[in-house]
């Protein structure tokens, strides 16, 4: 697929509707049809779009927070489910790739749930599915961690495209195994956090991610942020006064897009609702690497080895060799 050396960019900075898969599917439709209309060629949706993030895990006790658990898992989808199509059907009719975030639910286990990020290209087809390979904190108790198998990047017509939710961008492995495999788009998406501890101020905190990655890569970032809407505050509230002023809090979402050389590419979101669109221009990522090209010159792979495991994780190896002769093995051994 020949890239184009430009296009048009959209992050989306906007809140699901609540554990409501099918109305939160027909938003998303209706933001690609929005976002085609003005141009862009590729959009990025924040962490779990699809359509909750278990904020329970932190406004509450694990047991108390637990009868949300099945909740989250009703309104899960299947990568291969209807919702998807709808999804890939409106990336085609309106010429866009799309990345959003949700949760995944698996057909071998009832039950197990995955934070993934779909990427679908601009023919409304599922090129990928990339798996969170570490929930964070309170998120272990409803997401199991992804495998390397999923940790690659996507040729499209818009560039090579890689893809990692939220606390993945800190992982500077992570990051690069992205950068080595010619990624020159990255998806950082995230959820807005305001329940964080002590001084922690979360736009900046995705702000600087998306950073260090657009500088050492020499590549452009988009970073979608979800946001906490009226709707999550209210039903959250019957049950914990406190959180109101909890989701309120100031500087908890940052969406924008960041250039090769770290800095912003356009004026981003902090917490309101809206679209940030800007302008690609593919020809600035070559120059910078005239100065540092941590893929080529200004690397050391005599000294550096960065060793991945792409092995899919399964939950059970079936084999034809008998019992017995690896028994013998064994005994040999």
């Amino acid at each position: 697929m020949t890239a184009l050396t430009k296009f048009k960019a959209a992050v989306v900075q906007t809140s699901p509707v609540f554990l409501d898969t099918a109305k939160t599917v027909d938003k998303a439709c209706s933001i690609i049809r929005e976002v085609g209309a003005a141009g862009a060629k590729m959009v990025a949706f924040p962490e779990v779009f699809i359509s909750a993030y278990p904020y329970w895990s932190w406004v509450d006790n694990p047991v108390n927070a637990s009868k949300w658990f099945a909740k989250l898992y009703h309104s899960a989808i299947y990568v291969d489910g209807p919702e998807v199509q709808a999804l890939c059907q409106a990336a085609r009719e309106n010429d866009v790739n799309v990345v959003i975030g949700c949760n995944e639910k698996v057909r071998y286990s009832h039950g197990t749930m995955f934070n993934t990020n779909l990427i679908i290209d601009n023919t409304g087809t599922l090129i990928g599915a990339h798996r969170k390979l570490v929930p964070t904190w309170a998120e272990k108790m409803s997401w199991t961690g992804g495998d390397g198998s999923t940790l690659k990047t996507y040729k499209t017509n818009v560039g090579s495209l890689g893809t990692l939710a939220c606390g993945e961008n800190t992982n500077s492995l992570a990051r690069f195994t992205l950068l080595s495999q010619g990624e020159t788009v990255h998806v950082a998406n995230y959820i807005s956090l305001p329940v964080s501890p002590g001084d922690y101020d979360m736009a900046s905190a995705i702000k600087i991610r998306a950073a260090a990655h657009s500088f050492e890569g020499k590549i452009f970032t988009l970073v979608s942020c979800s946001t906490i809407s009226e709707e999550i505050i209210q039903l959250f509230e019957k049950e914990n006064p406190q959180v109101r002023e909890l989701f309120e809090r100031k500087n908890s979402a940052f969406s924008g897009i960041i250039g090769p050389d770290g800095d912003n590419y356009v004026t981003p979101l902090i917490d309101d609702e809206g679209i940030v669109y800007a302008d690609i221009d593919m020809e600035k990522t070559i120059q910078p690497k005239q100065m540092h090209d941590i893929l080529g010159h200004y690397n050391r792979f005599d000294i550096f080895k960065l060793t991945v495991n792409t092995k899919k994780n399964e939950p059970i190896i079936y084999t034809d060799t008998p019992f017995e002769a690896e028994e013998k093995l064994i005994i040999k051994a």
